[in-house]
This record gives C-alpha cells, sequence and structure tokens, in this order.
C-alpha cells in the first residue's frame, strides 16, 4: 500500500499546476479553491469511524485506495473547471480515508521500540514509488509525447492493479487491541491535538503555494517541476530512514523542535524571493529542503504512539486527521487573494505558523508515556 498510493497521488500533484495553468486557465484565486475542495474530505475523516462498524480497517483502506486510483485515472476527460474540482473531490475522498486509515494500521500492526524505524522505511519506499511515477512523468511527457490523459491513466491503473493484488495476496491481518468504533477525544492528549491543527495550516501553503509559485513566477514546465520533485524523492529515499534513527536516537521532542525550526527559517526565505528578486535556483534549494523537513513529520505520530490508549488508535487517528484539515478547508481559498496581492505575505503567515509549532514542540516531555504526555502538568 506504501508503493500504491503514490503511483497516482505523486503523478497528479506533479501535472497538477501546469493542468490547471495550461488547460484550466487557473489564477492564484481558483487554485486556492481547489485545495478547499481537496481539503473538504480531510475535514470528515471523521466518518471513518462510522464506517468501520461495517467494514474492517484493511478493507476499508483498499477500497479508498481504488477510489483514488480512478479518480486520478480520468482527471483529464473532465478539463473544465467544475470538471477539475470533481474529480479532485473523489480523489481527495479515497486520498484522505486511506491516510486515516494507514497511520491507525501503522501505530496498531508496528511495535514501539520499531515504530520510527519501520515507518522511516515506508516513508522511503513510497519515495521510490513516487521517483518511479515521476520518472515516468518525465519520459512520457519529453520523449514519448504522451498526453496529461495518457499519464494520469497509466497511473491510476497501475495503483488499481497493486489494490487487486493486496486484496488477493495478502491475509486479513488482526490487530492486538480492538478499536473503539466511536468518536475519541481526550483532554489529556491536548497537545498532539494542537500540533495536528498547526501542521495541516502549514502543511497546505507549502502545498498548495510552493509548487505553483515555480510554474506561476519562474515559467516551469512540466518534465522542470517532475525533474524538481524527482530530486526531492531521492533525497527522502535517503534520508527517511536516518530520520527513523535520529527519532529513536534523540527522541521525539527534539526532532520536531529541529524541523519547526528548519521550517520557520525556509518559509521565511520563500518570502524572501519576492523581497530580494532571487532566482530561481535559491527556489529549488528550499523546495528541496522543505521537503526533507516535512519527511520528518511522522515523529508526531510516534509521538501520539507512545502516549495513547492502544484502543484509541483507530478512532483518535481520524479525529486527528479532522484537526488537521479544519485551517485546510478555509486557509488555501483565504490565501489566495492574498497571493494575488502579495505572494510574499503567504509564506511570512506560513513561517508564523511553523514558529506556533516550535513554541508547541518545547512542551513535549523528553520520555513521553501515558500521565506524562506534557511539561504542562495543570493541564
Amino acid at each position: 500500500m506504501a508503493t500504491a498510493l503514490p503511483l497516482s497521488f505523486s503523478t497528479w500533484n506533479a501535472l497538477l499546476n501546469n493542468f490547471v495553468v495550461e488547460v484550466g486557465n487557473f489564477d492564484g484565486v481558483n487554485i486556492g479553491w481547489l485545495h478547499t475542495i481537496r481539503e473538504i474530505p480531510g475535514f470528515l475523516a471523521i466518518s471513518v469511524i462510522a464506517l468501520l462498524i461495517f467494514i474492517r480497517e484493511q478493507s476499508l483502506a483498499l477500497l479508498s485506495l481504488a477510489i483514488m486510483a480512478a479518480a486520478t485515472s480520468v482527471v483529464a476527460w473532465f478539463p473544465s473547471y467544475q470538471g477539475i474540482l470533481f474529480t479532485t473531490m473523489i480523489s481527495s475522498i479515497g486520498f484522505h480515508y486511506f491516510a486515516t486509515l494507514n497511520q491507525s494500521l501503522q501505530l496498531q500492526w508496528i511495535e514501539k521500540d520499531k515504530a520510527p524505524q519501520t515507518i522511516g522505511w515506508l516513508v522511503s519506499i513510497g519515495s521510490g514509488a513516487s521517483l518511479v511515477a515521476y520518472l515516468f512523468v518525465v519520459i512520457g511527457w519529453r520523449l514519448l509525447d504522451y498526453s496529461y490523459n495518457m499519464i494520469y491513466m497509466v497511473t491510476g491503473g497501475l495503483t488499481l492493479i497493486l489494490v487487486v493484488y493486496c486484496y488477493l495476496a495478502f491475509p486479513k491481518f488482526e490487530t492486538p487491541n480492538p478499536q473503539k468504533a466511536r468518536m475519541v477525544l481526550k483532554k489529556r492528549y491536548w497537545l498532539y491535538y494542537a500540533l495536528q491543527f498547526m501542521s495541516g495550516a502549514r502543511r497546505q501553503i507549502f502545498m498548495v503555494f510552493a509548487a505553483f509559485m515555480m510554474v506561476e513566477k519562474f515559467g516551469f514546465e512540466v518534465h522542470e517541476v517532475t525533474s524538481l520533485f524527482i530530486i526531492n524523492f531521492i533525497v527522502n529515499m535517503i534520508c527517511a530512514p536516518i530520520m527513523g534513527k535520529a527519532v529513536n536516537v534523540f527522541g521525539e521532542r527534539n526532532t520536531l523542535v529541529f524541523e519547526y525550526t528548519g521550517l520557520t527559517l525556509v518559509f521565511l526565505a520563500y518570502g524572501g524571493i519576492y523581497y530580494f528578486g532571487w532566482g530561481f535556483l535559491i527556489a529549488c534549494i528550499l523546495f528541496i529542503i522543505d521537503n526533507v523537513f516535512f519527511a520528518m513529520a511522522f515523529a508526531l505520530q510516534t509521538y501520539f504512539q507512545k502516549i495513547c490508549d492502544p484502543a484509541d488508535i483507530a478512532p483518535t487517528a481520524a479525529v486527528s486527521f479532522t484537526i488537521n484539515h479544519i485551517a485546510a478547508v478555509f486557509l488555501p481559498a483565504f490565501l489566495g487573494y492574498i497571493w494575488i496581492i502579495a505572494p510574499q505575505f503567504v509564506f511570512i503567515i506560513a513561517a508564523s505558523l511553523a514558529m506556533v509549532s516550535l513554541l508547541l514542540s518545547l512542551l513535549i516531555p523528553r520520555n513521553p508515556i501515558p500521565g506524562n504526555e506534557t511539561i504542562l502538568k495543570f493541564i
């Protein structure tokens, strides 16, 4: 499943900005609304809890992957503004349901002492699959003269094939602890919820506007944007397992402090591109560094694994995904209007959000366990 997801999503992500600009004639406002629509299913991820009454997590994860792959396959069939919004919404339902279940299953299936390194390897595997998808985009676009439709259909189809394989080839794995089929919202998880909220707000600015900047400001073409993603995922393939070991050695607190400090500086530098007129080379370097820092985000998952009741993992994954997407529903559209006036302010806002995350991460204890979730004992 770690391989199947990026084949579709990475292709969609690599082609998106060129597709909406060249085919859909999008501007900053349009791209902001597109991503707001895309994040609505993430905000509604809490509905996964209701579905788990009727279908087991493993099966629902595969069904969600299939929905995302099918929607990705037909993106180019609906090139209008409304059509792009429609296929994005359907694809996003599959993506966000799977992401919620994927996080839950990882934390249930993987032992605590092995989680950081194992999840690091899963990130590396996903990066490898993304690399394959991006190489296919570059070769298909530049050498084989494939259309948007051909690339979307091939990668979406490959994901569907992998979903069928996973369904037929693997047994139904049992989880060690039965999961609660109801919403779980506990006071002692408040710091985890707060970090998830800030993560969602901050991530949206990067996902929506960083790559869009490369196309709008620097005129990057499909193969150039995709080549940038290829470099990112080669770096992540190498770094993710190392980051997993680093979390084991230095702990979640230090890892997240390092991540958020780096992200604050990177977002400020993005703003500098517009203030000081820095060229595309600086923008590319920042884009790669940005991705490396975001790859460290699984430290937040392992922090929760250490403080939670094992029966809370599935419902809390759904709740945290909804919390993660609260800002994502309105922020892209709102910032889209700011973008067309002063793009640098969008990145200054992102830097401010990263600083808030940094301050929150300092509240994580060095040895998080149930009963020791935060250094603020009075909360």
